[in-house]
């Protein structure tokens, strides 16, 4: 797979679909996912639909660059942002990945793009749609939050799943995959799906190391209500109403912020994106990308 390697320092790994003449789509992962989160044949499908779709590594996660050995006390983080006293310096901020992210379309030559992003990739498509509005098309925040903490809580046996130890081995992880259905879609969570994403996920990079540093970047950003306020380009927020992760009141409250938006609340989806699902995926985000 191709690999970016951006001016200020950080390399992206990433893929493409799709003629690079046609209107580009730029998706964003969330917390600790590669981009293989995002399926081929889920991606192609928008390829198919007329889109130039890219995908990509975040920082720390992937092939991307990881920024092996550096420290960051997460419980201070997050003890800062729920009592809103003085951050403790963190090694970046989803403003440097968002920057990142622009610098991958600087390198791909795109001027303006669709911006979709799931989870902490919802977080850091809106900022990067705060940020960088002259390079955002259309916003789709999917399964995402405002940073406000008193929207899109989590559930205690979600969140414990997530923040799980590292397993010691890739049968550990693979074995581990059974805890993501306690977030899944219950109608389509599927753990035999889930044991062979795990396989491919450990066997493209196991790097654990890099979760306490995005975790730190997600806190440390803080809330964005009122930059969100500002945001003047079409947004579509999209919410599943089984999300035991990320509450649907994060998506209502990203959606009641952002002026203007559209909010899809989606039975029978957690936080995941299950095969079921995608041709109401498709439809839509086809469709809100078209009316520019």
């Amino acid at each position: 797979m191709p690999r970016a390697s951006l001016s200020h320092g950080v390399d992206l790994e990433f893929d493409t679909f799709g003629n690079p003449e046609n209107p580009a789509m730029l998706w964003i992962m969330g917390f600790t996912a590669q981009m293989i989160a995002w399926p081929e044949e889920f991606l192609q499908q928008y390829a198919d639909e007329g889109f130039f779709v890219i995908r990509f590594d975040n920082r720390d996660c992937g092939l991307s660059t990881k920024l092996d050995g550096v420290a960051v006390d997460t419980d201070a983080v997050v003890a800062a942002a729920l009592m809103e006293t003085d951050m403790p310096e963190v090694p970046y901020t989803l403003r440097d990945m968002a920057a990142d992210a622009v610098g991958l379309l600087d390198h791909l030559g795109i001027d303006k793009a669709h911006i979709i992003g799931a989870s902490m990739g919802g977080m850091i498509a809106q900022v990067l749609t705060i940020e960088h509005p002259h390079r955002v098309l259309t916003l789709t925040s999917i399964m995402s939050v405002s940073g406000d903490p008193a929207y899109g809580q989590s559930q205690p046996e979600a969140l414990e799943a997530l923040l799980a130890p590292p397993p010691a081995d890739r049968e550990d992880y693979i074995e581990g995959s059974k805890r993501w259905l306690v977030w899944q879609s219950k109608k389509y969570g599927d753990a035999q799906v889930n044991r062979e994403r795990a396989a491919r996920e450990y066997d493209r990079m196991f790097y654990p190391e890099g979760a306490s540093r995005q975790l730190a970047a997600i806190y440390a950003s803080g809330r964005r209500n009122e930059q969100l306020m500002n945001i003047q380009v079409p947004t579509l927020v999209i919410h599943g109403l089984d999300d035991t992760l990320l509450d649907a009141s994060g998506g209502k409250h990203t959606a009641e912020l952002i002026p203007n938006s559209r909010l899809l609340l989606v039975d029978d989806m957690g936080h995941d994106v299950p095969e079921p699902l995608w041709p109401m995926f498709v439809d839509e985000i086809t469709k809100h990308a078209r009316q520019v």
